[in-house]
């Protein structure tokens, strides 16, 4: 499962996931992308096994891209535990995630073969999502006077 090999501190706040995502929205690395339409965090668990649905239904063809990584830290205290007495151990690493934010990229494949893994890969997940497709982008060149 994905965790980072080394923090600086090992337990962090928890902080809220406010707006929408400004960075990391749009399909880079592939020609179809899997992106969220709420806030959420997803646990290393989550990613990982919606990347295993993708690979499967895939049958390893195609280039599958992991655009989200599980930073932050949560922790977690023993079930009936009184209060007080400082904050849990370590439970495990999630990954906050924004509107908007691309999850997965899939590039090699068809389209009806990318919609059917993203749509076996969205079950695995916490939140709604949508599936994009890289549209050619235009540039217009503007002639300085």
């Amino acid at each position: 499962m994905l965790q980072p090999k080394k923090t600086k501190y090992r337990k962090q706040f928890k902080g809220r996931i406010k707006g929408k995502a400004t960075k990391g929205h749009t399909v880079v690395y592939g020609d179809f992308g899997l992106a969220s339409e709420c806030k959420a965090k997803i646990t290393s668990r989550q990613i990982e096994a919606a990347r295993i649905a993708i690979n499967r239904y895939l049958k390893r063809g195609g280039d599958v891209t992991i655009r989200i990584f599980p930073h932050k830290p949560i922790t977690k205290r023993a079930a009936e535990v009184r209060m007080g007495k400082g904050k849990g151990p370590l439970e495990g690493y999630v990954a906050p995630v924004k509107e908007r934010t691309m999850l997965f990229e899939i590039g090699g494949v068809s389209e009806a073969d990318a919609r059917e893994a993203f749509r076996r890969a969205s079950h695995k997940l916490p939140i709604k999502t949508k599936i994009v497709v890289k549209t050619a982008q235009v540039q217009s060149s503007v002639e300085g006077k």
